[in-house]
Parts: C-alpha cells; structure tokens; sequence
C-alpha cells in the first residue's frame, strides 16, 4: 500500500485465521501481493487480512470486493486464476 490513503478500485479480505493460515491462505496472499506489486497495481488493490470468518471448513477464505466473489473450497491454482481474471484482467 502506498504512504498515502488511496481509494482502492478493489478490495481482497483475506481470512487471517490459524485454519486458513495452514490451508495456503498466508502463501497465496503473498502470492497476490507479489503479482499486484509486479503489475504496478499495488495502489489500486488493496489485501486485508481479516480476523476468522468462520468458514474454517471450507478455507482458505477469500471475498473480493466490489465485485461481491467469494473463494472457498478452492486449490491454490483455481484461487490465483480467479484473481488473476477478476483482479489482473488476465
């Protein structure tokens, strides 16, 4: 995130609970940060990592905002290609 506030064009919560954590949620959000930061759009979009959802079952748990998509239930590859269509453009 830059020093300055900035009105994100898209907002990533990310589950920051012990269950997602240890279901790839801290690798992938990195992952995310990495490929936003690379792509120059690291101001526009913004990751926040959030308490439980309690979703636990079905994590790692991700919402992207405004767009209202929720990821669950989902392998490491199926979230990275949804967020690089959704949030990428790729």
């Amino acid at each position: 995130m830059s020093r300055y506030p900035t009105d994100p064009r898209q907002v990533i919560y990310a589950c920051g609970s012990g269950k997602c954590q240890k279901r790839g949620g801290k690798e992938l959000r990195k992952i995310m940060r990495d490929e936003l930061k690379q792509a120059g759009l690291k101001d526009e979009v913004e990751i926040i990592k959030t308490d439980c959802t309690d979703r636990c079952k079905h994590g790692p748990i991700f919402s992207i905002q405004p767009q209202n998509i929720w990821l669950h239930d989902m392998s490491e590859a199926q979230v990275l290609q949804v967020f690089r269509e959704q949030v990428m453009g790729k």
